[in-house]
């Protein structure tokens, strides 16, 4: 089957390929470094008898947070039920890894038909959870071998995908593999049933919802970014990457009364270095909370930049937002998560690339945000937004109120697990 040589090809040269960057790349020496002796890890965490857990597999932190709301409210209805996260990147592995709502968590290692028995062997899952996307035939197939329950979380679909093109027979095969698939809309439902695949397809929506809801209504404070800001108006950049600060950088320069708090999508030295040379009068996080906030810099004058240098406050800061600019939007893979700005009430900006992504189209379409092409319309659309307090506050209504109409396909999900009776301790 030539699809499966391509896929097994591809497998080769992924491998590979992590292997030459990881000399000179901290993300792929941290995936490969992480994988080393991995299943002598597992086995030595795993009991031998086996604890048929909920295995939960997330490709990095953004598929993570939409599956997070699942496994506690899993844990919620049965606190001994033992639950094992694996992660494929290390921008979810390396943030989660101490995460006390799983018992287990490692990186998944790489897809083989040895790999995966061997995976299966050790983990022994009753339930499986596949967040979003990322397909692994090897793991899938051996799944469905073993007669093990699979429900895809928060599916989405289009037609670019390999499953709907004239190579994508063993992606096919994958889809033969899951029970059950909870999907974000009927565009995806509708694609799934041109491939005969329509008696076990529900549309939910996006757990996502649910977790940014969650966070927003537990409004954890962050008193150092509270003295940051101070009474003055505030964008918010967050996920940003080289290209969305290039963007902002002219309304940077020209806005010095406003403040402004940049949260990168990479963090490592030198791209932290690269973003604190590019604005002026900014510094990092670390600085400011560890130093006294009148001398953080040589010239004894506050700074109006702070760059976030760690992850995971990211999606508390946006509440301290007048503006919310999401990043991503102006690269190839298109613009991060805008439900984190959404749900406090904040209008939203990003770039021209977000037709992937479901919920930035409702957000538009709800008038809670703005899609910008670049430099010049950017500056006219933030100008406008700082100076027009009513047009402020009706667009952070709409994208309020456009998360929580949204909200609940968690409980829906829940609903099912129960009455099928897929919990087994």
């Amino acid at each position: 089957m030539l699809s499966k040589i391509l896929y097994n090809l591809f497998l080769r040269l992924y491998s590979f390929g992590i292997r030459v960057i990881s000399a000179w790349n901290p993300k792929a020496k941290k995936w490969l470094t992480g994988r080393k002796q991995i299943f002598s890890k597992i086995n030595a965490q795993l009991p031998a008898s086996g604890s048929k857990p909920v295995w939960m597999h997330c490709a990095s932190l953004g598929e993570f947070e939409q599956g997070r709301p699942l496994l506690e409210q899993i844990k919620a209805l049965n606190p001994q039920q033992k639950i094992v996260l694996t992660f494929f990147s290390p921008s979810g592995y390396e943030v989660m890894k101490d995460y006390t709502g799983a018992d287990h968590i490692f990186y998944l290692p790489m897809d083989s038909a040895k790999n995966a028995q061997q995976f299966l062997d050790a983990v022994n899952p009753s339930l499986v959870l596949w967040v979003k996307y990322e397909y692994w035939y090897y793991y899938l197939t051996e799944l469905k071998a073993r007669q093990i329950t699979i429900l895809l979380i928060s599916g989405i679909f289009r037609k670019s995908q390999p499953f709907f093109s004239w190579y994508g027979d063993i992606w096919r095969k994958m889809l033969d593999c899951f029970t059950h698939f909870f999907v974000q809309n009927s565009m995806s439902k509708d694609l799934l049933a041109k491939l005969g695949v329509t008696k076990n397809v529900d549309i939910i929506g996006d757990t996502r919802f649910d977790r940014v809801l969650e966070i927003a209504e537990a409004c954890i404070p962050v008193p150092k970014i509270d003295s940051f800001c101070g009474d003055s108006q505030v964008l918010v950049a967050g996920s940003t990457w080289e290209e969305d600060e290039f963007e902002l950088l002219h309304f940077v320069k020209a806005n010095r009364h406003i403040k402004f708090i940049i949260a990168p999508h990479e963090i490592n030295k030198v791209n932290l270095q690269d973003v604190m040379e590019e604005f002026p009068n900014a510094v990092f996080y670390s600085d400011w909370i560890a130093q006294d906030a009148s001398i953080v810099n040589d010239q004894q004058v506050l700074p109006n930049v702070l760059i976030i240098d760690n992850m995971g406050m990211l999606s508390r800061i946006y509440r301290y937002a007048t503006v919310a600019f999401i990043g991503g939007g102006f690269g190839a893979d298109g613009v991060h998560n805008v439900l984190e700005a959404a749900v406090y009430g904040k209008p939203v900006v990003f770039g021209p690339v977000y037709d992937k992504f479901e919920e930035a189209i409702g957000l538009i379409n709800a008038g809670g945000a703005k899609t910008v092409d670049g430099p010049i319309s950017l500056d006219k659309a933030l100008n406008s937004l700082f100076q027009h307090e009513n047009e402020r506050k009706s667009m952070g209504a709409q994208a309020k109120d456009y998360v929580y109409k949204h909200a609940g396909a968690s409980k829906k999900i829940i609903g099912f697990i129960q009455e099928n009776r897929l919990l087994t301790s």
